[in-house]
């Protein structure tokens, strides 16, 4: 009996968002073909759902110990893609184990921008004397070794100078500002026709002309 494949295998930009997205704020189930996305919020996973091209239902659920269901969600099985996931570094239960994801160099920006917009943060503070705006960019995991792959692989692409890992609990987060955080952005939003969350880039993108 062939597989049933509802997810093309073929990198692209939006294909290298996608897997950002799982990377992130995705989950596999240890079942071997159930995949799920969960996200507050609803354009993530309706892009989500674009750059696969899958056409489930997106549901709401609960988290912790809420009984109010505010969480989008969107749940398929792939055998085939789950087994790619596989493949390229992915795996179930992955938070505090995730590394090194293979992707290719050429989608590596849109992998990061996905990544970004599942458990990273943008925002912009203010010098208490100069008033001057300052951008940081930040990326959250209960992993260290996937964030200094990440760090090392930003590194490579755009020779960053100061990116930094902090801990709190449980959970690391690789920081960027200052000239590294500007340097990030304009690399993340280059031109083309690719997907991104809105609501972030607004808070980054007066910096995008500097």
């Amino acid at each position: 009996m062939e597989r049933l494949k509802k997810v093309k295998i073929k990198w692209s930009a939006n294909f290298a968002y996608a897997i950002g997205l799982i990377t992130t704020d995705g989950n596999l189930s240890p079942d071997g073909r159930h995949l799920n996305i969960t996200s507050k919020d609803l354009k993530l996973i309706t892009d989500f759902k674009k750059c696969l091209n899958i056409k489930n239902k997106i549901g709401k659920k609960a988290r912790g110990h809420s009984k109010e269901k505010k969480y989008f969600v969107v749940q398929f099985g792939d055998v085939n893609f789950y087994e790619f996931l596989l493949s390229i570094g992915l795996m179930a239960a992955k938070s505090k184990t995730l590394s090194k994801i293979d992707i290719p160099k050429k989608y590596f920006v849109d992998f990061l921008r996905g990544c970004i917009d599942g458990d990273g943060n943008i925002s912009i503070s203010y010098h208490p004397e100069s008033k001057h705006p300052q951008l940081k960019i930040r990326l959250a995991s209960a992993s260290l070794n996937f964030l200094e792959w990440i760090e090392n692989e930003v590194y490579k692409h755009i020779k960053t100078n100061g990116g930094w890992i902090s801990k709190d609990k449980s959970v690391f987060t690789l920081n960027y500002a200052k000239k590294d955080s500007v340097k990030l952005l304009k690399f993340m939003y280059y031109k083309g026709d690719y997907y991104y969350l809105k609501r972030k880039y607004r808070i980054g993108r007066m910096f995008l002309n500097k």
